[in-house]
């Protein structure tokens, strides 16, 4: 049996957040938004979540900051965090990677593709596979 896997869009930039969100909703994902660490938290903190799409470049806390912060707390150490960003720089993945991400995929998405990596995140986790 399937189950609806909710997942939270982390990224100051409406654009991205709306085609993000417009081609996981298609997908039958649950999508929750924010702008900015400071509502992230609150979502995190309200709603089960097996994944979040974390933008790296905001204004405020950044990304990073976000991942190191909930990495380093007990009640959501094990969240799956995947890096969304547009720096594609040598280094930068590793970055990613030592502040606690478990994914990098960067922006501009692909969004034909963009559902299977996903999902593929999504089943690492232990969220079973939609038919």
């Amino acid at each position: 049996m399937s189950r609806i896997h909710q997942i939270l869009v982390v990224d100051d930039n409406p654009t991205n957040l709306k085609l993000i969100s417009l081609v996981l909703e298609f997908e039958g994902h649950v999508i929750f938004q924010a702008t900015d660490a400071e509502s992230a938290q609150e979502i995190i903190k309200t709603h089960p979540l097996d994944l979040v799409l974390m933008d790296i470049a905001m204004p405020g806390m950044d990304g990073l900051s976000l991942t190191r912060l909930l990495k380093g707390a007990d009640a959501t150490k094990d969240l799956m965090i995947v890096a969304l960003t547009a720096s594609a720089m040598r280094g930068d993945e590793a970055r990613v990677r030592e502040a606690g991400c478990d994914g990098y995929i960067t922006k501009p998405i692909e969004t034909r593709q963009f559902p299977s990596i996903i999902l593929g995140y999504l089943e690492q986790n232990g969220a079973p596979a939609k038919p």
